[in-house]
């Protein structure tokens, strides 16, 4: 793990400079020494009053194996979302330029964020992998499902 810096973020307020116990924040270019930064350090991080320094790791852990009953769990409520955000594209679309339909709209996004959320924690980590393909061809009556493919084509 080693520390780096965004420049957009930078205020230059230098705090970081004064608390690295190995020199790596102090460069030309603005940016932090993978080389000298102690794994873990944090010291540069904390410090930084504008938040432009975080951590970056280098070896991310595998994630543990998700037990059947949780995928199928996930999966179910995945597809019952769907079906929540068929209902809501139908009231947003028959109830036109109301205050009916932007709740139905926001309501419809919503239910979208959270059938994303359980198939990317049953393992289906990013919409436009093969598997989350294969799932969504699963519900063929599903406007939602429908739309969202035709997206990731």
């Amino acid at each position: 793990m080693y520390a780096s810096r965004n420049g957009n973020l930078c205020t230059k307020d230098c705090l970081c400079l004064f608390v690295c116990p190995t020199g790596a924040t102090d460069t030309e270019d603005g940016q932090i020494d993978k080389s000298r930064c102690l794994d873990g350090c944090r010291l540069c991080v904390d410090a930084c009053p504008s938040h432009a320094i975080y951590l970056v790791f280098e070896k991310y852990p595998e994630p543990a194996p998700k037990d059947p009953e949780v995928t199928t769990a996930l999966m179910n409520l995945c597809e019952a979302k769907f079906g929540e955000e068929d209902t809501s594209l139908s009231i947003a679309e028959y109830t036109e330029n109301s205050i009916e339909a932007r709740i139905a709209r926001a309501l419809q996004r919503s239910t979208r964020i959270l059938a994303e959320d359980c198939a990317r924690e049953g393992g289906y980590m990013t919409p436009d992998c093969k598997p989350t393909k294969e799932l969504l061809a699963q519900f063929p009556d599903s406007q939602a499902a429908r739309k969202l493919l035709e997206l990731l084509r």
